[in-house]
């Protein structure tokens, strides 16, 4: 356990205290440990990332990426559709960032999540054994990045960026499980008032420390205060080094204040939807105006993660795509107003941002939801529970890009070619991170990776 005190007497004592602090399971000792054994081994990884959008209650396939304009008005997009880089192919008209570079983006059109509850099912469910994707690739990797300590496996909530966004609603499922890989595997979520998954555990006097801000803070105090000459005379330069490590590059990778303001403000989606712009009969109007807030920044922060080198990166929007029209969701066509925009902007500036770094074959996006929504607009206008298809949208990681994969019926309620199921998609993310074949040799991998990497094939099409 590391204390931080605001006293500047921060000397060697206190120093010790540091081979405590854990990161997923990494103590200092363990991160100077785990440097050595990488040089003897070699892990079998692809040297790729994963984010993960969830669009947390279910977005609607057809007010997304498949219009079906040509369907009787009740099935049609309630918002129309806009042309994309691709011949022929057409976006629902919130979404002209993200077609407009359609050829760099592959749409699945027969994906199929099987089932209308809400949940978390592509990222955790059976078919992840009931953990977090990103476990199941931490659990091959470790929990931690050898060389800097960075975490393999997070998870970001709004209050990862925005401390006054709502808490994340957790009644449909636990983003961070480990099921039963091990708590040391489970996603580091740096946000929510949670207790820092127990692996990054820092303590003030009376206070408990867990939140992402008051970290940095007590980081930065260490800095400050700490006597490097007595606090490392016995330890030497591969100590200091791993300390530095973990209390300077990790934090910082968290820590947006250090980002290039420009590039902040690239990403920022804030100015796209003003709170007071938000209808308040609807009880959400509070989560659309997070999601406003905060959906840039995730994915700011995201790519700072995996440029640091973290493998998984799960990006949770609040619970704001179970367009209803009822007494807590607006309409399709008003929920679009306050959601299109946002992740129009988000993902396109991630993925510009991604490019311009020369990242794009290093990292996989993806993006979906537990569900989609019914064909036919309800009497309210807005669309109900759906469960035989739903958007998904792919993009980098290596695979093919500008393409359409499957098709859907004439009135997008179901596939019209070979579906593509949640099996199909944990594989490809698993495929994508990993070298399948390699870890079928690796001593002691638990079944439940091989499992969930080989219950179906890769998304066809997509390499």
């Amino acid at each position: 356990m590391l204390s931080l005190f605001d006293s500047a007497n921060f000397g060697r004592r206190d120093f010790l205290r540091v081979g405590g602090l854990a990161l997923g399971g990494l103590s200092l000792p363990g991160l100077l440990a785990a440097r050595a054994d990488a040089s003897r081994r070699k892990l079998p990884l692809h040297d790729k990332s994963v984010v993960f959008v969830f669009m947390h209650g279910g977005p609607s396939q057809i007010e997304t990426f498949d219009p079906k304009m040509s369907a009787p008005r009740e099935f049609a997009s309630v918002n129309g559709e806009i042309p994309t880089a691709l011949p022929g192919v057409t976006f629902g008209s919130s979404f002209p960032l993200l077609a407009g570079m359609a050829d760099r983006l592959t749409v699945v059109r027969s994906f199929t999540t099987g089932d209308s509850r809400h949940d978390i099912k592509p990222i955790v469910s059976r078919y992840t054994s009931d953990a977090n994707l990103g476990t199941l690739y931490a659990r091959v990797a470790g929990a931690n990045r050898p060389q800097s300590g960075m975490p393999t496996n997070v998870t970001l909530y709004p209050r990862a960026v925005d401390d006054s966004a709502m808490p994340a609603i957790k009644q449909f499922g636990d983003f961070e499980s480990a099921g039963s890989l091990g708590s040391g595997y489970a996603p580091f979520a740096p946000s929510d008032g949670g207790d820092l998954q127990e692996n990054m555990q820092l303590n003030l006097p009376m206070v408990r420390l867990d939140d992402r801000r008051a970290l940095l803070k007590g980081l930065d105090r260490i800095h400050r205060h700490i006597d490097r000459k007595s606090a490392f005379a016995s330890y030497g330069d591969l100590q200091e080094q791993a300390f530095d490590t973990i209390l300077g590059g990790v934090s910082s990778a968290f820590d947006l204040s250090q980002e290039d303001p420009r590039t902040i403000a690239r990403y920022d989606t804030a100015p796209l939807v003003r709170p007071e712009s938000i209808d308040k009969k609807w009880n959400n109007h509070q989560r659309y105006a997070d999601n406003a807030q905060s959906l840039g920044k995730l994915m700011l922060l995201a790519r700072r993660l995996c440029e640091r080198g973290c493998g998984f990166v799960t990006v949770t929007t609040n619970f704001v795509w179970d367009m209803h029209a009822d007494v807590n969701n607006a309409t399709m066509e008003e929920g679009l107003r306050y959601m299109g925009g946002p992740f129009d902007h988000a993902i396109a500036a991630f993925l510009e941002d991604v490019r311009s770094r020369g990242l794009s074959d290093d990292i996989l996006l993806v993006c979906c939801g537990e569900m989609g929504r019914t064909p036919r607009i309800n009497a309210r206008g807005g669309r109900d529970h759906w469960g035989d298809l739903a958007p998904l949208l792919l993009a980098g990681g290596g695979l093919r890009p500008g393409q359409v994969i499957g098709r859907s019926s004439r009135t997008a309620s179901e596939p019209a070619s070979n579906p593509v199921t949640i099996p199909h998609l944990v594989s490809t993310v698993l495929h994508t991170l990993l070298d399948i074949g390699q870890v079928r040799l690796m001593p002691g991998v638990p079944p439940e990776i091989l499992r969930a990497a080989t219950a179906a094939d890769p998304i066809p099409g997509l390499r």
